[in-house]
């Protein structure tokens, strides 16, 4: 957002230089993210003075040339030749000094330089328009018309404007400071200044010519909404002042009409609109929704396919004018043929107008201010400002009453305020009189007050101060954190419990090595879909933690799972022919708790990761190859392993949101979750191909992390292999098996492994066989084949037994 400085104080006394300014508004909580110098006429006509011809002779080696001398205010006069036909003695001139810089229209800028023409001295330049950026003409120099002393600078003969323009990285809550009005509210308690806004006492209504209905048909959408009628307009260019205002923000000018209602958005912070009023069929206006699919021709000649629950504005036939607070349309906007004007100013729910430009892709300066909340109680002054203005610089009359249709009225918040808390909170005892001030110049009302607490009531347009902590915040903010002192019994014990292990520094070590296998990081919005939550037992919607000030229905919750958010970028990814991902993220989830009493909220670290299409693409030694459930799970267990994560037991796993699966676990508690998401799931994202993800628990990866590593010096005995081949029921796991060797076989056995799964006919019905192989080694002496024996047929036994196996061979 950008304000400028001269613009500023058109409404408060500022003292200082905005470089200092800039710091004071930053240190207030408005960063101040660059200060930009802006010139209404580029290079600000610096080095070019008033001057007057005094000779002016034929050049003795030129026939087109003139040799004068110019008197500019100085102790002699200067020499310059002069190129143009209509250059005379007597005249006053824009002469550019030696060392100015020019700009011309329609080339590059130079410097004027003291030079020699055809032999004559030339100690500066006499200008024409379009040499120093003012116009486009160059059939002579400038003749001017003044009384202004000679040697005075030609940027004040123009009134040119040089501006300071602070460009402020606004916070979305900081809805009441999105104008030069806003700003100049904080500016009041920084500099212990009194604010003047625009006078609007002059505002009379001359005639009752042109009146309209105003019906308002979505109060839900627009619980305000207010106009007025203005006959006799001439609709040009606006005067300099109001241009320079504009362009000094980054606006371009468009015609007085419109550049009024530009103004006053970014005065007041009040987004209007102006319709032209012969163009309003049936002299009345109609503020609804229209069915779905409707064509809408806007402004800047798109034509846009509504949705049904975009609010417009419509003339009497229920044709679309105005899309509400976003964009205006083709045909019932300004031209130079308008003669009659309507006024819009209202108040619309900031969810519908959000929703609109989101759908649209549409970000405008009345959205903006829609969007995070304007001030309901501002219509009406609004209005009668913009009115006046156009009645200054484009003329016409008041034709019609003001009308305000305002059914339900917005009440102002009341909040008590306790001193004791300001104290607690800020860290510092504040004078009961810095406190009211500063509540004062924020047009916080002070309904009731004790020694102990203030009874205050907040204005509406404050949409982010509800309760006591943010009126304190607000304190704080302007009274200057930096003016808080360390308190005397400030301690640091609370820096002295570091963690064992920076989770940072193991994320980052995650991360990276994660990114050396091939996957890529993704960084995704926490806020999310509630819809994606709906019908499913492992995220219920009840535990979704819903946003109070939700910027559209899309992001409506913050995400219980990383799953979904994972989903739209594969769907975003997939749509667009790249089928192969391999993706991860570190990041927080939430879950509300409900309970007895009040709802308890938990927030925790997950690690996903997915794995889309093909692990290995086609080369001319190898063929492509389909991802598998094991190529996920291989790369969780081995990110187990660079956190020395040694022990961690398998549990099958079938659930809504997985075909099949496996958990982790260490203990009771579950590390990871491995699986195939299953169709419905995916159905949710619109994702027709298969999806493999890993829900891991990081902060219990980060609790179980072992920094030591334990080394053992090889063996110096060899280790013995044996296979054996087990026809099992197909409900049990290879993991069984492997638990089994190691509950039966504690010292000699080291390692189990499964090389061959078979599943057929011949082996009986529900059957299958894993075929195993098993190490053995012993750290002191060579195993003979009597021992080796013994062990196998204990492990024979034992599956025989425990596991119904048979033995094949």
């Amino acid at each position: 957002m950008n304000i400028s400085y001269n613009w500023l104080k058109n409404y408060i006394n500022i003292d200082k230089n905005p470089e200092d300014l800039g710091k004071i508004l930053t240190a207030s909580g408005l960063e101040i993210e660059a200060i930009e110098t802006f010139e209404s006429i580029k290079g600000g006509l610096q080095g070019i003075v008033i001057g007057k011809v005094i000779t002016c002779e034929q050049h003795p080696n030129a026939d087109r040339l003139r040799c004068t001398t110019v008197d500019v205010g100085q102790d002699t006069p200067l020499k310059i030749v002069c190129g143009a036909p209509n250059v005379t003695q007597g005249q006053t001139v824009a002469v550019a000094l030696v060392g100015a810089n020019l700009y011309p229209i329609n080339s590059d800028s130079f410097t004027i330089k003291k030079s020699k023409i055809r032999g004559e001295e030339s100690e500066g330049m006499i200008c024409a328009e379009d040499e120093i950026g003012l116009g486009s003409s160059h059939d002579g120099i400038m003749i001017l018309d003044t009384d202004l002393p000679l040697g005075t600078p030609l940027a004040k003969y123009f009134n040119i404007e040089n501006d300071f323009i602070f460009v402020i990285g606004l916070t979305p809550n900081r809805a009441d400071a999105a104008s030069h009005i806003g700003v100049a509210r904080d500016l009041v308690v920084l500099l212990n200044q009194k604010i003047t806004k625009p006078n609007i006492e002059n505002f009379k209504i001359d005639n009752q010519n042109m009146p309209l209905e105003v019906i308002i048909e979505h109060q839900e959408a627009c619980p305000r909404y207010s106009g007025v009628s203005i006959s006799g307009v001439k609709v040009e260019n606006s005067p300099d002042w109001l241009q320079n205002r504009l362009k000094s923000i980054g606006l371009k000018p468009i015609n007085n009409i419109v550049d009024a209602t530009n103004f006053v958005l970014h005065e007041l912070g009040q987004p209007l609109h102006a319709f032209d009023a012969d163009k309003i069929k049936n002299k009345q206006i109609r503020v609804k929704t229209l069915p779905q699919n409707t064509k809408f021709l806007t402004l800047d000649n798109v034509e846009r396919t509504l949705n049904a629950d975009d609010l417009m504005i419509c003339d009497g036939d229920s044709k679309p004018m105005c899309m509400a607070g976003v964009f205006g349309g083709k045909d019932s906007g300004i031209s130079e043929n308008t003669t009659n004007i309507f006024l819009e100013s209202a108040y619309f729910s900031a969810a519908y107008i959000r929703k609109t430009g989101q759908r649209h892709l549409l970000k405008t300066d009345a959205s903006f201010r829609f969007e995070r909340g304007t001030d309901v109680n501002m219509t009406t002054f609004a209005l009668k400002r913009v009115a006046l203005l156009i009645q200054e610089i484009a003329g016409g009359k008041i034709s019609s009453e003001i009308i305000d249709i305002y059914p339900q009225k917005i009440n102002h918040f009341e909040v008590n305020l306790r001193y004791a808390q300001v104290d607690r909170i800020l860290g510092k005892k504040l004078e009961k009189s810095i406190i009211k001030n500063i509540l004062i110049g924020l047009e916080i009302n002070i309904l009731a007050e004790n020694d102990l607490q203030l009874t205050l009531q907040i204005p509406p347009y404050r949409v982010d101060v509800h309760r006591e902590i943010d009126v304190i915040e607000e304190i704080g903010r302007l009274y200057g954190y930096d003016n808080i002192e360390f308190g005397e019994n400030l301690g640091s014990q609370f820096l002295s419990n570091f963690p064992k292990v920076s989770p940072h520094i193991l994320q980052q070590k995650i991360s990276l090595y994660l990114a050396g296998q091939g996957f890529v990081e993704m960084w995704n919005n926490s806020l999310t879909k509630p819809t994606y939550y709906e019908n499913l037992e492992s995220f219920k919607p009840e535990n979704s933690v819903e946003i109070l000030n939700k910027l559209s229905e899309d992001l409506g919750v913050m995400r219980q799972s990383l799953l979904f958010s994972g989903l739209e970028v594969i769907a975003h990814n997939v749509n667009r022919k790249q089928s192969d991902l391999k993706l991860f993220e570190i990041a927080k989830i939430y879950k509300k708790i409900e309970g007895e009493g009040l709802a308890k909220y938990k927030e925790e670290t997950k690690l996903s990761m997915f794995l889309v299409g093909k692990v290995t693409s086609e080369t001319w030694r190898k063929t492509d190859k389909n991802v598998e459930f094991h190529d996920l799970s291989t790369a969780v267990w081995n990110v187990l392993q660079k956190l020395n994560i040694k022990e961690a037991k398998i549990e099958l796993i079938k659930n809504d949101i997985f075909n099949f699966g496996v958990n982790y676990m260490r203990g009771k508690h579950i590390l990871a979750t491995i699986g195939q998401i299953n169709k419905n799931i995916l159905k949710k994202t619109d994702i027709k191909v298969n999806v493999l993800y890993a829900d891991i628990n990081w902060d219990l990866l980060v609790k179980g992390y072992q920094d030591k590593v334990m080394y053992q010096e090889i063996s110096k005995f060899p280790e013995v292999r044996r296979d054996l081949s087990l026809v099992l029921d197909k409900n049990v796991s290879f993991q069984q098996v492997k638990e089994l060797a190691f509950q039966k076989e504690k010292k000699l056995l080291k390692q189990v492994n499964v090389f061959d799964v078979y599943e057929g006919e011949n082996l009986g019905k529900n059957k299958k066989s894993y075929s195993v192989s098993f190490i053995l080694e012993d750290a002191e002496t060579t195993l003979n084949e009597q021992t080796i024996d013994k062990v196998m047929q204990k492990l024979i036994e034992s599956y025989e037994k425990e596991l119904g196996a048979m033995i094949r061979k």
